[in-house]
């Protein structure tokens, strides 16, 4: 229309004038807000916080949507103390909640507490259990060795908590223990009362034992089915430790002392018996034993039973080798000392290995 001037009556309506009156067709804020036509409603966008600043963004309908502000990312730089540029927003975690039965939310920090003062609690009476363990092992004297420390200890007094008659049976089996393979069978004539050492071993045999003291001495003296040997077994318990014994038993066989003649042990001649007149001089063959797992060593001497002498003893580990010619292994009188000595040994052994596996009654 000629003559009219932009921003006049004949504007769009809801267009705002510039001196900041309002049309006449749009009412003012002093009275009620009329009736919303719900043709022309528009989605109305939430205003932001006050000093948060806005970008708008015009989406492909003209319409304006607010985007994020960059500066307010957790990549935006932080102006030091605060003083200029933007101010990073401080978050902090809320506690993390974990539920119930009735799954009811509730903190985890209790929980968690619970659960420390408990693992803390558990290892108390652990640690409690372990030092009464290692303080009652040390009352006892246990080196913490598997018990073989114990097992030395308690074979030292195997010689009166054992009958005799299982220290030494009344019969010995030995099969395959003669000549050749040959079975033998030894009855026992004399048991010898238990003693010191004095007077039991020549003097040279007493010296090298000294080491390890001498605690008790028991003897028996068994002869063969046909009553034509002797031989005398030994157990001497001593007061040796582990270390005494394998110190001995080192030296035994390093220094051949077993197999010297001047270190045979002396034999137990019981009157009335088949073995009454066997002395130091109808001594025929020997061996002897140093045990390193007990305090004992194990010792046999053989001879004839009818008294004649022997000029030329010889050790039961040489009397035994095939082709030997002495006297003595001739008759086979090395297989009785080693045999009878290997079979009382193991019966020792296992009188040994028996209070440790046994079971209380």
């Amino acid at each position: 229309m000629p003559g009219t001037r932009p921003g006049s009556g004949s504007a769009a309506a809801g267009t705002p004038r510039r001196n900041g009156s309002a049309p006449a067709d749009v009412p003012r804020r002093t009275g009620a807000a009329p009736a919303a036509d719900p043709r022309h409603t528009t989605p109305v966008t939430p205003p932001m916080p006050p000093g948060r600043p806005e970008s708008a963004v015009v989406g492909s309908g003209g319409a304006a949507s607010v985007a994020p502000d960059p500066a307010l990312s957790w990549s935006a730089p932080m102006a030091p103390g605060g003083e200029s540029g933007t101010i990073r927003p401080v978050v902090s975690f809320g506690e993390p909640e974990g539920y119930d039965e009735r799954a009811r939310p509730r903190p985890l920090a209790g929980r968690l507490r619970s659960r420390t003062l408990a693992v803390a609690t558990c290892l108390v009476l652990g640690l409690g259990l372990i030092g009464g363990a290692v303080t009652g092992s040390w009352l006892l004297g246990d080196s913490g060795d598997g018990g073989a420390q114990g097992t030395f200890v308690a074979a030292r007094g195997l010689w009166h908590s054992v009958p005799v008659d299982r220290l030494f049976p009344r019969t010995v089996l030995g099969k395959g223990a003669g000549p050749g393979g040959a079975d033998r069978t030894w009855t026992r004539i004399a048991v010898a009362p238990d003693s010191g050492c004095k007077g039991a071993f020549d003097p040279l045999l007493a010296k090298a034992l000294a080491p390890v003291g001498c605690q008790r001495l028991v003897r028996a003296t068994y002869t063969d089915a046909t009553q034509s040997f002797v031989t005398t077994v030994g157990l001497l318990f001593t007061k040796g430790d582990q270390a005494a014994m394998s110190s001995l038993a080192k030296r035994f066989q390093d220094d051949g002392l077993g197999d010297r003649a001047d270190l045979m042990p002396r034999p137990y001649a019981a009157k009335d018996t088949a073995a009454a007149r066997f002395g130091p001089a109808q001594r025929a063959s020997w061996t002897i034993s140093v045990l390193t797992d007990a305090p004992v060593v194990v010792y046999a001497v053989s001879g004839w039973a009818d008294g004649r002498g022997v000029d030329t003893p010889q050790p039961a580990d040489q009397a035994t080798q095939s082709g030997a010619g002495t006297a003595p292994a001739q008759a086979g009188l090395g297989n009785e000392a080693q045999g009878l000595a290997d079979r009382i040994e193991r019966a020792l052994r296992k009188d040994i290995a028996g209070p440790a596996t046994e079971q209380p009654s």
